[in-house]
């Protein structure tokens, strides 16, 4: 039994504020994964810079790598403990500890240690979850357990998000009930833009001078949600009608994305395009509409503007509007927001398009610009498929 199926995907993202002036996060997260089980480990070391973020990664790899190979909740825990060094002045552990363990029951074990409690939403309410008290030493560590439920999101945080803005907007931080009434207003489909938004207001409250690390990691628990994407021509023009029938009858959403590849469609089907005339931005060509097809949109310009649209996005969020509603921005949003998996149907004709002497020579390096797509779209959790055809 495999952990993720048609039933349920498992939608990650994790982001960070460095404390300032330090080029290194002194907190680490780690997601494992296997068949059987998702382990995601978040760990905020003492201190901050080379040393907070040794022994938080330190920490991370122990507890994820023993779980994942098979070690009780008690061995891992007591191995972690034992591994970390006490400061000798606080007389504390040099990095806390935060796990949430699902196994192919989908039962989630959640472990706690001196980390702000995780906000498990549900139903737009975050939970208060029952723990059992473990001793391991002079450590107190915290359990709990919940079977997740489709809609589930839990995230973890490390202190640097609860001292948000502490001693300059807020007099004692952020802290946990604010951070938990934010979270509860926040509807939003994707991990990706809900973690990233908890973290960018937590920049905000910091004036973009970090006092401290802070990290954050969302897992959503949601139905699969597949797009295909059909650019460029088959490399082989008698197969086109297999081709467009086979993409066709794909479960989940289909885009084409290139004029060739969409008087391919509608050569096959039968079916006639109706092309927008409105240059929404104009540097997008416009869109077009095409029965049993959910988007129409001109191939590489618009696929260049879609990358560099998600180049936008990983500096911030704030720098994206999905109010627009030209072809780049329509793709861009299913993609973000709509999509857990994208299939890549890439047609590895040479285009009779491409060869106007006339047009940019970066028209030929469609390749290129698709595999970028497709890595970023892996960075942000995404499972993507290459389809050669």
């Amino acid at each position: 039994m495999k952990m993720e199926s048609k039933d349920i995907f498992f939608d990650i993202a994790k982001h960070s504020l460095n404390k300032e002036n330090e080029e290194l996060c002194g907190d680490n997260v780690e997601i494992f994964k296997s068949k059987n089980r998702l382990t995601i480990v978040l760990a905020d070391g003492l201190g901050s810079g080379v040393k907070a973020n040794i022994l938080s990664t330190l920490t991370t790899k122990i507890a994820g790598t023993m779980l994942q190979k098979g070690s009780s909740i008690e061995e891992t825990i007591h191995t972690v403990m034992n591994t970390l060094p006490v400061c000798n002045i606080r007389k504390i552990a040099y990095s806390t500890l935060a796990i949430i363990d699902i196994n192919k029951s989908k039962e989630a074990t959640i472990i706690q240690y001196d980390n702000p409690p995780i906000f498990y939403k549900r139903n737009g309410c975050i939970l208060d979850l029952p723990y059992k008290k473990m001793i391991f030493g002079d450590k107190i560590v915290k359990f709990s357990k919940i079977d997740v439920k489709l809609g589930d999101t839990m995230t973890l945080v490390s202190d640097g998000v609860i001292h948000a803005g502490i001693g300059r907007i807020l007099n004692h931080g952020w802290e946990w009930s604010h951070v938990s009434d934010y979270l509860k207003k926040q509807n939003i489909k994707n991990s990706e833009t809900y973690n990233r938004r908890l973290i960018d207001a937590c920049s905000n409250l910091y004036a973009g001078s970090p006092g401290d690390d802070a990290t954050s990691v969302t897992l959503k628990i949601r139905k699969p949600e597949i797009t295909n994407i059909f650019t460029g021509p088959p490399e082989n023009p008698k197969k086109d009608s297999q081709v467009v029938n086979k993409f066709l009858s794909q479960e989940g959403k289909k885009i084409i994305c290139g004029g060739t590849a969409a008087n391919i469609f509608s050569r096959e089907t039968g079916k006639g395009i109706t092309t927008s005339f409105d240059y929404i931005d104009p540097e997008v060509p416009p869109i077009g509409k095409m029965e049993n097809v959910d988007l129409v949109t001109e191939g590489i310009l618009t696929l260049k503007k879609l990358l560099t649209k998600f180049e936008s996005y990983s500096k911030s969020i704030e720098e994206v509007s999905f109010d627009k509603k030209d072809g780049a921005t329509l793709l861009m949003k299913i993609l973000l927001e709509e999509s857990t998996h994208v299939n890549m149907w890439f047609g590895r004709a040479v285009n009779p398009a491409h060869q106007n002497p006339d047009l940019p020579v970066d028209l030929s390096i469609k390749l290129n610009i698709v595999g970028r797509i497709c890595n970023v779209l892996k960075s942000l959790g995404k499972t993507v498929n290459i389809i050669y055809i």
